[in-house]
């Protein structure tokens, strides 16, 4: 477990670069590829982090929400150019969710692996994500 004094601040947004954020991200991360209907057709590589590791530092009026099913997980998309760079999940509503892809170039972070998560069956398998939001020491 890396702490506090481990992490790397990384930089991300959308595409236009409306929405800009940073989140605290250990030297190595391992992400993971959903297979819900939502993630799968939009093509969402999650880093989940607690909500203290993560800052929107600019575009909130830029964001849309957007709920289904539960209505549980807010997904959150620049109404400029349509990306979903991060939202916040259903499986750790005290955390966030970064999409890996829109993520900064930086020597900082590794992202050691994309780890598969059976999100068709999400019911059974969302308990396998909970410990992701929650602090290390």
């Amino acid at each position: 477990m890396a702490s506090s004094a481990d992490l790397a601040t990384v930089t991300g947004g959308c595409h236009c670069g409306q929405v800009r954020f940073e989140v605290d991200l250990p030297p190595q991360v391992e992400s993971h590829g959903c297979t819900c209907s939502i993630c799968a057709k939009t093509g969402f590589i999650h880093i989940i982090v607690p909500e203290s590791r993560f800052r929107l530092t600019s575009g909130e009026a830029a964001l849309h929400e957007y709920t289904f099913n539960t209505g549980v997980a807010r997904h959150l998309f620049c109404r400029h150019c349509g990306v979903k760079s991060f939202y916040k999940p259903r499986s750790n509503p005290d955390g966030w969710s970064v999409n890996e892809t829109c993520l900064d170039r930086t020597d900082a972070v590794e992202i050691t692996r994309i780890a598969p998560f059976d999100g068709q069956n999400w019911e059974a398998n969302a308990a396998a994500l909970a410990h992701l939001s929650q602090e290390q020491s």
